[in-house]
């Protein structure tokens, strides 16, 4: 027997993008539909494909949301699932814990969510499948969270659902940890994880899975997004692979200028705005870019940094429609100064370059920055307080780079 099922996570339902709406409102709302749109996908994909079932490995809505739109627009696409005889079974992960709207839904009669108190096994009989899961009931999951999943059901495709930081991963809090080796100890066939928003085939034996979210939803997450395709022959999983589900995308360019000059640079942004938009096929785009090399024009980028974005914004128009420039970051330096012809000249650049290699100071700099930042809103300071110690450190060292300019 052939058949196949869809694998999904980290849906995120209308996640806010308040960081984004502080920048462009227009932007910032074009991608919150993006995230409706791209579940929209995920349930057409799942009925025109003819997979037998869908796993939703947790974290459908986003935190706390009371807009009962949010949870009537999950009830009304899973109900076309429903009228098209295909099954769905959803783990709540951290942030459905959290959300009153996850808490009071009426879902369709097709529609399995595990309990969070127990481990569950779910069965289809005319597929042979056991499904295994378990609910996040609380943000904290307990220390025994795992270990009271079921055996393995010998003779059956055996599928367990998850929503785990597994061993860990840089910018996710820890979740139901477990490392490789105890989800293999339950010989199930699959493991279909949610919760990490990469896509990732972690282990093929057996199968373990993070099919990454199905949009994303800040700078950080580039790339085509969406969900795992499974194939499932004589009992045995025989493919897995990535779909591309996504209704907005993010991308960050690093724009090579060296040995430019302003005008010329400004034409290389158009090339890499291009291709990039060209790349998200259709999609809107938002890019952040980051210029390197040494220019001559090095000092002027730093000094109308202003200037910079907005050009790069009317460049990105030029490209595609909806592709938008988010941000312009600088890793440009001036070519190599000229010797010095007076001996007590002050060599600020050297001062600098030096400073840069002393950690006493960089942490002096991170200090005032996070000073500045603090007296921000919280939207705008969003992405430096999750920013990972190595983020912090390039950003001083950001300012260092156009304080030397």
């Amino acid at each position: 027997m052939r058949f196949q099922f869809i694998h999904a996570a980290d849906l995120h339902i209308d996640s806010p993008f308040e960081a984004l709406r502080a920048k462009d409102p227009a932007v910032a709302a074009m991608f919150a539909a993006a995230g409706r749109k791209a579940v929209e996908r995920l349930i057409a994909e799942t009925i025109d494909s003819g997979a037998k079932f869908l796993v939703i490995a947790g974290d459908v809505f986003d935190k706390d949301w009371r807009d009962v739109s949010t949870g009537l627009f999950f009830v009304r696409e899973l109900g076309k699932l429903d009228r098209a005889g295909v099954k769905t079974f959803i783990i709540k992960g951290n942030h459905d814990a959290q959300s009153v709207v996850s808490k009071s839904l009426s879902y369709p009669a097709s529609v399995h969510v595990f309990d969070g108190r127990r481990n569950q096994t779910q069965l289809i009989e005319p597929l042979r499948v056991a499904l295994h899961g378990r609910s996040f009931s609380e943000r904290a999951t307990p220390e025994d969270f795992l270990v009271h999943y079921s055996a393995r059901r010998e003779g059956w495709l055996n599928i367990g659902l998850l929503h785990t930081s597994l061993e860990g991963s840089p910018g996710h809090n820890p979740y139901a940890p477990c490392t490789v080796q105890d989800l293999a100890r339950f010989g199930y066939d699959y493991w279909a994880l949610g919760h990490i928003h990469a896509a990732e085939i972690v282990s093929r034996e057996p199968w373990i899975v993070f099919p990454g979210n199905l949009q994303g939803r800040h700078p950080r997450e580039t790339g085509p997004k969406g969900a795992m395709r499974v194939t499932v022959e004589d009992g045995r999983i025989a493919a897995v692979e990535p779909i591309a589900l996504d209704a907005a995308r993010w991308a960050h360019e690093r724009v090579d200028v060296a040995d430019l000059a302003e005008e010329a640079i400004h034409a290389r942004i158009g090339e890499a705005l291009a291709q990039a938009a060209g790349a998200a096929q259709d999609r809107p785009l938002a890019v952040r870019l980051t210029l390197t090399g040494a220019t001559p024009a090095h000092a002027g980028l730093v000094a109308r940094l202003d200037d910079l974005l907005a050009e790069a914004r009317a460049r990105a128009s030029h490209a595609a429609s909806d592709c938008w420039v988010e941000r312009v970051r600088l890793e440009t330096r001036a070519p190599p100064a000229p010797a010095q012809t007076e001996p007590d000249a002050l060599d600020v650049a050297g001062l600098l370059a030096a400073v840069a290699q002393d950690p006493e100071f960089i942490a002096a700099v991170q200090a005032l920055a996070k000073s500045v930042a603090d007296k921000l809103p919280p939207e705008l300071t969003r992405d430096f307080g999750a920013a990972s110690a190595a983020e912090r450190a390039t950003r001083a060292l950001d300012l260092l780079n156009g304080a030397r300019a």
